[in-house]
């Protein structure tokens, strides 16, 4: 871990307008490591974040990303005459070389403007549910024209279904630590579903879905408010690349819409909470009709099933394989998860009827 002198002196690496003093732990993110940079004025004017290169292994591709999405939504706010752009969208710093990251020998930095007089919320309910998907919904919407091959995969293979899929079917040939048999039945459950599971790959194999640009992690966290309340702008970028629009609706319904823990052990807390579905959505289709096809409009409700099934094939085979992936606080816990996700799972299942008849109006 370095030190405070030596996180200061990795600020110089970019072109500021401000001395800085200090230094300060920020946030509670669970993979990069984010650090409040405080002026001479006692102001805490840039967010320092030092990049976990092990999950986010191109550094290249990642701040490319990055620097052309928030570069072409600030065109968008210019072209729309907006005031206060700078709170509307991320600002990253170069270097004095010009890169948007500093590498110093052992781990990758980069730096953005801190948007001031913001605030961030970890309560989901209907009222922030909507305003998650209007963001959500306009980020897409803005980036909707940025053209094929402009941004690469941060993570290969994040949210395709048949990739997991094979994973999981590695994870249940090798049974390097003999759980199979524990688990059979699950493992049942989901080869049952597996063939459904795949629509969006089989659909855009023959050209009836399109890739877009994704956020993929659509969480209410991950959306900054002004003092009112209002939605300044979507942050925590890293995860943004081409993919199906099943994945941002369908990780929002998976997180937001839950009642219960994502591994709650009591499995009568989980269900999908309609109400924050159909927030969520109300929302996210106002920004996001205009550019929308009837089979996505008609898919969205799916994508909430497929991500929940996606992340209970995830635990399932992380604990097949002997938890070597996620973080365990206990030798059960990617069991736990893998049961209490494959009840929201069932309870969007009986709900889908319901979903997708939500979906008619835009149709």
């Amino acid at each position: 871990m370095k030190t405070q002198k030596q996180i200061l002196s990795i600020p110089d690496r970019f072109i500021l307008a401000d001395k800085i003093v200090f230094t300060e732990p920020f946030g509670n993110g669970h993979i990069n490591d984010t650090f409040k940079v405080i002026n001479d004025k006692g102001e805490a004017v840039y967010i320092l974040q030092r990049i976990n290169h092990h999950i986010f292994t191109d550094v290249d591709i990642l701040q490319n990303n990055i620097h052309t999405v928030t570069s072409h939504i600030r065109k968008k706010l210019e072209e729309r005459g907006e005031s206060d752009i700078d709170r509307k969208v991320l600002t990253f710093l170069p270097t004095h070389e010009g890169k948007f990251y500093y590498f110093d020998g052992e781990s990758y930095w980069r730096m953005c403007l801190m948007i001031p007089r913001s605030q961030s919320f970890e309560e989901v309910n209907p009222e922030f549910s909507y305003e998650a998907g209007k963001a959500f919904g306009e980020f897409q919407s803005m980036l909707a024209d940025l053209p094929e091959g402009a941004l690469g995969e941060t993570i290969p293979n994040f949210h395709n279904m048949e990739f997991r899929l094979q994973q999981f079917h590695d994870a249940i040939a090798a049974n390097p630590v003999n759980r199979l048999e524990k688990v059979k039945e699950l493992v049942a459950e989901i080869e049952k579903r597996a063939e459904a599971m795949c629509i969006q790959e089989r659909l855009y194999r023959e050209g009836k879905l399109k890739k877009r640009t994704n956020h993929c992690d659509t969480k209410v966290n991950n959306i900054l408010f002004d003092e009112d309340g209002k939605v300044l702008c979507v942050i925590d970028l890293d995860t943004v690349m081409p993919g199906f629009v099943l994945s941002d609706i369908g990780d929002f319904i998976r997180t937001g819409a839950n009642t219960g823990a994502e591994d709650d052990e009591n499995l009568e807390n989980v269900s999908v909470n309609m109400e924050i579905f159909k927030a969520y959505t109300q929302g996210y289709m106002e920004k996001a009709n205009s550019f929308l096809t009837p089979t996505e409009i008609k898919l969205l409700p799916y994508g909430g099933r497929l991500l929940t099934y996606m992340q209970t094939v995830r635990f399932l085979t992380d604990y097949i394989n002997g938890d070597t992936y996620y973080k365990i606080h206990h030798p059960e816990h990617n069991l736990q998860r893998t049961r209490a996700q494959f009840k929201l799972l069932q309870s969007l299942e009986e709900n889908a009827v319901k979903m997708d008849a939500f979906m008619q109006e835009w149709l």
